[in-house]
């Protein structure tokens, strides 16, 4: 069982006694989550008809001003549920016909969320997808290995400038390619069974505004460093303000149509298979009413 007494799950590296008290994440040792849920707003090859299995977590290594989740992700909003629950809701969802369980936001609770798998494993037959930001450390995503069939980053910066300001992370690429290429080695090849994703990776970016030129490095990042054939880029023009965007007015609004095509443009040059989104598409419903049900 992993030691909580001084928590080094992700890059922060923070050495918190979680056993007594919270990490940066804002989480102790013990399980908290928002909700659990059938999803239908992930890309078509996770949702499905019936919905992916998502199941909610409280906290964050990451400390983004515009998380869409921010009531959950900064506020801890959650409520503590055992691992033995845990695997119960796995099992509740997949009885409610999910393609899948889609851990979000998992990475401070991957050592409860390998003992709720450990216990469920002889009834649970769908894929686990691993629904993270992306600021992951290697030998974390190790643990995880045999358990995850689909990963599911985030690829938010390339700029330290970009991701210190925005998320409280000036190491975040560094560590977010060293994450993606640990992902690769576990999953290399995309598995499709009819239209829906049973093993792979599938890495998210989402463009914000004022930064398109940080968003094509990152396009172009991506391909540096992983296969073109073996991974989905699902490029994400969903970027809706929040309140705490106010004291960054220079993102304290959408992104425009040139920024969405230039990228667009990018990534088509690039000849990057996988999902994109019009600007339309940014829609404040896309984010659940965290209200513990299913828990």
């Amino acid at each position: 069982m992993y030691d909580f007494s001084h928590c080094t799950l992700c890059p922060r590296e923070c050495g918190a006694d979680r056993t007594k008290t919270a990490g940066i994440c804002g989480s102790d040792y013990r399980i908290r989550a928002a909700k659990a849920q059938l999803h239908y707003w992930e890309e078509p090859c996770i949702s499905g008809r019936n919905g992916s299995g998502a199941v909610f977590f409280s906290g964050c290594t990451l400390k983004c001003c515009f998380c869409q989740n921010h009531e959950i992700s900064g506020e801890n909003k959650g409520m503590e549920i055992s691992t033995q629950r845990l695997g119960e809701i796995f099992l509740e969802l997949q009885q409610k016909g999910a393609h899948n369980i889609n851990l979000v936001n998992p990475t401070h609770y991957v050592p409860q969320i390998i003992s709720a798998l450990d216990l469920v494993k002889d009834r649970l037959t769908i894929p686990i997808v691993y629904n993270c930001g992306g600021y992951e450390k290697e030998e974390t995503l190790r643990m995880l290995e045999g358990y995850v069939d689909i990963y599911l980053p985030d690829f938010k910066y390339v700029s330290s400038d970009i991701s210190g300001k925005y998320s409280k992370a000036a190491d975040y690429s560094i560590h977010a390619q060293k994450a993606l290429k640990e992902m690769h080695r576990q999953q290399q090849r995309l598995v499709m069974d009819g239209d829906m994703l049973k093993k792979g990776l599938i890495v998210r970016h989402l463009i914000l505004p004022g930064c398109r030129h940080d968003s094509i490095a990152a396009v172009n990042r991506l391909a540096e460093i992983l296969p073109h054939d073996s991974f989905l880029l699902s490029l994400m023009s969903q970027y809706t303000p929040n309140e705490n965007c106010g004291k960054y007015p220079e993102i304290n609004h959408r992104i425009t149509t040139f920024e969405y095509k230039s990228v667009l443009k990018e990534v088509q040059r690039l000849d990057l298979k996988g999902f994109s989104q019009e600007r339309t598409s940014a829609k404040s419903e896309y984010t659940p009413d965290f209200d513990f049900s299913g828990l």
